[in-house]
């Protein structure tokens, strides 16, 4: 079939409204047309679908859209349904419909009214619908997230792999291949796959100059997401997060801080997933926290950022999934919050998988950490990737590299340090204990080795432990060394570590964030130093006076590191003093008013803005052995039960319990007391740490260094203690 170029543009006028085709649109509906095979890459937002849509709808017959998610089906039928005044014009074919449905939208087809039909692999496979489609004109195929079909893709499902069979056994006709995502090999694996090789090839540009990509360390991740959302008021985002379970709680934490979240995953009954998805696109909540499931085919072009609480695992995913913000050419920001500790989540997934999965998964893996450490132009290292040229001077200052660039320095003697350590022991460690090598700290399994490493033992003390871990991940990116998967993440040498370790060369390392740290540390103000001196003292002047006046230590009223935490954040409320560190609502009840009135008659006559994010509600989190622990003590268990019940020693337990009674909550643990000591024996100790100065079980180990209590029955009767009068 072969049309005209006003005759196009006067459909695309008539039915979409459009005064003209984005990009190489026109070129790829008049190559489908003529009955030719086309491959089509087009970032997000570019128009792939009225690359099949308007040829659909201008053609004889009926065109066949396979497509992965029944949610992008319903999505792009209703927008169809939207330019026509028949709802048979377009309709879905899938596992959701009953039999009569089934039969409505066959008899739309034979009758000539259905011109496109949204279909998913598995149902082309039965074989009265192959029957069907064998009956019946099919004017092309179209494969829409054609990157499903590669092995290397970033969501690659085994049944597309099938589809080329699949089209042959209904009948051979062109075909359309269209995906956002594709590197140079995935789109080779896509068209070998499909026959297609020597298909016309569409490929649009990457850039999507509207985007600002930034990546973050891992550090407060939920008080840093929910203060860059409250930055953002009244605007549409989504939060990623890679399980179901992780959705739920940053949704419901967004929600306890005022945040109009809803969660969206494969997990949830589907009345919920659609009311939830539907909520977002009518502007009914302004953020939608998912799995990547969410989003595919989403017709919402005001999504004005996209938060990734977990790094995805490949570079083409994270390209998906960002391309969702700023559709509509408007702002689009793109945080991701990066940990190492998240990589290597990554990588145990891998384990146990055949080693040709084991090795694509790797190398995609590999790609990601590169880009989330890289030091050069992020928006360049992602084009360049998708296998397009860019120079990074036209950034414009769009990514966090280039706002902000990173320092570099000549890495060569430490990286030589590391490559050593790896020979001379071996090939024995993961990167964990490598970098303890590293700075001379040692553990049970170094001990093990340490006849054949004394040599390297401690030949990079002068740098952290981070640093080596930034040493150790840089040079895996750069394929100096591999891990081991199989052998959960033993580091080797590889061919190349080998060559530099006999001739060693120039090697730029980056002065990065720390990735290393886990999510959710306190902030080194908190654990050491407070912002604001004069309110520190006066905090600790108050203590001592209420401390006095109810003859207790003042540690028990509050540890130093809740002052210095106050300090910082100056709550004013006592649901905020509830979220000091070691506070909780019980002590924040029983001690916290008069601090309060300090502090807040402090910021008015300073006239001092407090910090924004302050107040982070935060939920119980459902895997917490809080609860088990204290439903145990109140059945009067002893420790080693409980800890045997929990898998915990009993040393691990004893510090759980003094975690929940220093938080405020009141523990009875008389009955263990009674079990261990005699009665003067127990008011010894009570009046001992009535009157001690720091309230320390350090004080009390040196105290009664001479008498046989044992190290339980200290703490024990220091967690009795603080139950007692202090909460």
């Amino acid at each position: 079939m072969s049309i005209s170029s006003e005759t196009l543009h006067k459909n695309l006028k008539d039915i979409f409204g459009f005064n003209k085709f984005k990009g190489k649109q026109e070129q790829i509906i008049q190559n489908l047309l003529k009955g030719n095979d086309s491959m089509v890459i087009m970032p997000t937002g570019g128009g792939k679908s009225m690359c099949y849509q308007l040829p659909a709808l201008i053609s004889d017959g009926v065109a066949i859209v396979i497509s992965p998610l029944i949610a992008l089906m319903k999505n792009q039928v209703d927008a169809i349904r939207t330019f026509n005044s028949k709802e048979s014009i377009a309709h879905v074919l899938n596992s959701s419909l009953t039999k009569t449905q089934v039969n409505i939208v066959m008899d739309d087809i034979k009758s000539g009214e259905t011109k496109m039909l949204y279909v998913a692999p598995e149902s082309l496979i039965k074989e009265e619908y192959v029957e069907f489609f064998r009956s019946v004109k099919i004017s092309f195929f179209a494969i829409d997230e054609a990157h499903c079909i590669s092995e290397w893709g970033h969501d690659f499902r085994p049944e597309y792999r099938r589809i080329r069979e699949i089209i042959e056994n209904i009948g051979r006709k062109p075909i359309i291949a269209l995906t956002a995502t594709a590197t140079p090999k995935v789109r080779h694996d896509i068209m070998k796959n499909l026959k297609c090789l020597d298909s016309t090839l569409f490929l649009d540009s990457f850039n999507r100059k509207n985007l600002f990509y930034d990546i973050r360390p891992k550090h407060d991740v939920e008080k840093e997401m929910i203060k860059f959302i409250r930055e953002h008021p009244n605007k549409s985002g989504i939060v990623y997060c890679l399980s179901r379970k992780k959705v739920e709680e940053i949704a419901e934490t967004l929600q306890v801080n005022g945040i109009n979240a809803r969660p969206y995953h494969a997990g949830l009954d589907q009345k919920t997933r659609v009311s939830n998805q539907d909520a977002f696109i009518m502007d009914d909540c302004d953020v939608i926290v998912a799995t990547i499931a969410f989003g595919m085919g989403i017709d919402k072009p005001d999504i004005r950022y996209v938060i990734h609480h977990d790094i995805p695992k490949s570079l083409e995913g994270y390209y998906q999934e960002t391309g969702r913000a700023g559709r509509d050419d408007g702002e689009g920001i793109l945080v991701t919050f990066y940990s190492y500790k998240d990589i290597e989540k990554l990588e145990k997934f891998l384990s146990g998988k055949p080693v040709s999965e084991q090795e694509i998964g790797r190398q995609l893996i590999m790609e990601t950490i590169s880009f989330a450490e890289t030091a050069m132009c992020r928006r360049k290292y992602l084009l360049h990737y998708f296998g397009e040229e860019f120079d990074s001077e036209n950034c414009d200052n769009m990514c966090d590299n280039c706002k902000n660039p990173k320092p570099t320095f000549e890495g060569k003697e430490f990286v030589l340090k590391l490559l050593k350590a790896i020979e001379v022991s071996k090939e024995t460690f993961k990167a964990k204990e490598l970098a303890k090598i590293m700075i001379g700290e040692s553990n049970s399994l170094i001990n093990q080795y340490m006849g054949i490493i004394s040599d390297i033992f401690g030949s990079g003390k002068d740098k952290n432990i981070e640093f080596w871990h930034a040493v150790i991940r840089q040079t895996y990116v750069k394929e100096i060394i591999t891990k081991e998967i199989e052998s959960y993440g033993v580091i080797k040498l590889t061919d190349e570590g080998r060559k530099f370790i006999e001739n060693p060369y120039n090697f730029t390392l980056t002065e990065d964030h720390d990735y290393s740290k886990s999510t959710g540390s306190s902030s080194t103000l908190q654990k050491g130093a407070a912002m604001d001196d004069i309110i520190f003292s006066m905090l600790k002047q108050l203590r001592k006076k209420i401390a006095k006046e109810q003859g207790l230590p003042p540690a028990i009223i509050f540890q130093e590191s809740s002052l210095l935490d106050m300090a910082n954040n100056y709550p004013i409320t006592i649901e905020e003093m509830s979220q000091i560190q070691g506070v909780g609502l019980g002590k924040a009840k029983k001690f916290g008013e008069s601090f309060i009135s300090l502090i807040s008659e402090y910021v008015k006559d300073n006239n001092i803005e407090r910090p924004l994010d302050l107040l982070v509600k935060t939920i119980v989190k459902k895997s917490s052995n809080k609860v088990y622990i204290i439903q145990s003590l109140d059945k009067k268990l002893s420790i080693e039960d409980i800890a045997r019940d929990k898998g915990l020693s009993s040393d691990d337990l004893i510090k759980e319990i003094e975690t929940i009674v220093e938080s405020g909550t009141k523990l009875d643990l008389q009955y263990m007391l009674e079990d261990m000591m005699d009665d003067y024996e127990q008011e010894e100790l009570a009046d001992f740490f009535k009157s001690s100065k720091h309230f320390s079980l350090e004080e009390a180990r040196e105290e009664f260094l001479e008498e046989e209590y044992s190290d339980e029955e200290l703490r024990i009767s220091r967690i009795q203690f603080i139950s007692n009068v202090g909460n």
